[in-house]
């Protein structure tokens, strides 16, 4: 069943797929810890949570794509427990640490296959990876500062709701008043007007700046004399990078990773230390002379896309990143037609390890489904 037909499917026949996929096969033999779980293994909580989202009393309020939101991160939020279990030895203790994020991940690899829309893709995935949040907002040192981060990640509305069916989805006592830990999630984030939409910082610069500060000042408002604009595009191969800097950025500079191998001969196998550096210089020359430019490569992966981004920052560049991610087919095929075309095999495990950037970390973002989606 692909995407289409799968949103528009019903509670019961979500649950009928669904059974019939390996990772919820794992689930249903998942056990779980019966202080906080009582209720039985993960599959069960996790139709239980599905149940529970259509008995709030806001669910006839909200919209179709996002109920269809709601539905999709019930199915995922637990889904990496099965690869993160373990059981303590001695006390018997069953634990799952780090099973949001582990479970965003598989959210993404499963709905990438289904070719979900890219919107829709990450929205569900980034409700998975922080669904857990809401109820220790309390233990957290500054969690005005949690809440605002957060809603340029995803909505606060809906982790709200998720996090409401979450809780009321298991069978526990141990849990020391969590719903009163989330309507106060609610109201911080209702207070800071960031409940239903991210939170509305004075600039762009201020929210970049608040992101990137080790001890942020929220009422900050940097001054923002940039010294140029450096456009970072991200992208798994095939993707339509190139295509999207013929089309949009002949204007300016280009620094490319490909680029530079060709002219180093240096393979994508090889050892890319050497390529990296002599970018790096590249990138400074332009940045010294406050010169826009483009920094073309895949920067898929957070951690590496982050040193890149650290080096313009630390020059004053506006920074924009735009991603693209056309169907996993679209990308295939488009990766067949390049003259240096990859194994698809390497395309598959990129897709896998892929991290999208979000708005945490530019100046601003676009997220393309295709090269004609938006222009700059």
């Amino acid at each position: 069943m692909k995407w289409p037909k799968l949103s528009q499917a019903s509670n019961t026949e979500l649950i009928c797929w669904a059974e019939e996929q390996p990772w919820c096969q794992a689930m249903a033999a998942c056990i779980q810890d019966a202080r906080w779980h009582a209720e039985g293994d993960v599959w069960t909580h996790t139709q239980r949570v599905l149940h529970e989202l259509s008995g709030l009393s806001e669910w006839p309020d909200l919209s179709p794509h996002e109920q269809l939101l709601l539905k999709f991160t019930a199915i995922f939020h637990d889904s990496a427990k099965p690869l993160t279990t373990q059981v303590d030895s001695i006390t018997g203790a069953i634990t799952s640490h780090h099973h949001a994020a582990k479970g965003e991940v598989l959210a993404r690899n499963v709905l990438r296959t289904l070719e979900c829309e890219l919107a829709t893709r990450e929205a569900i995935c980034k409700l998975v990876r922080y669904h857990g949040r809401p109820v220790f907002l309390l233990s957290r040192d500054e969690p005005i500062h949690e809440i605002i981060r957060l809603s340029w990640l995803l909505n606060n509305k809906l982790l709200y709701l998720f996090a409401l069916a979450d809780v009321r989805g298991r069978d526990t006592d141990a849990l020391d008043r969590p719903e009163e830990n989330l309507h106060y999630w609610k109201e911080v984030a209702a207070e800071q007007g960031c409940y239903e939409s991210p939170y509305p910082f004075a600039t762009d610069h201020a929210r970049f700046t608040f992101f990137r500060q080790a001890n942020p000042n929220l009422h900050y408002v940097p001054h923002e004399g940039f010294a140029c604009t450096v456009t970072v595009m991200s992208g798994l191969p095939g993707s339509g990078k190139d295509r999207w800097i013929h089309t949009y950025g002949k204007s300016q500079p280009v620094v490319a990773l490909d680029s530079i191998r060709d002219e180093l001969d240096i393979s994508p196998t090889d050892n890319q230390g050497e390529v990296a550096q002599f970018a790096r210089e590249r990138c400074r020359e332009f940045l010294r002379s406050k010169t826009s430019f483009i920094f073309n490569a895949t920067n898929t992966m957070r951690s590496t896309r982050g040193r890149w981004l650290d080096l313009f920052a630390d020059y004053n560049a506006r920074i924009e990143i735009v991603y693209i991610e056309p169907p996993i087919s679209t990308i295939i095929r488009q990766n067949r037609d390049r003259a240096a075309a990859i194994p698809q095999a390497a395309i598959y495990r990129l897709a896998e390890k892929c991290e999208p950037p979000t708005w945490l970390e530019a100046h601003r973002l676009h997220m393309l489904s295709s090269v004609t989606d938006e222009t700059l």
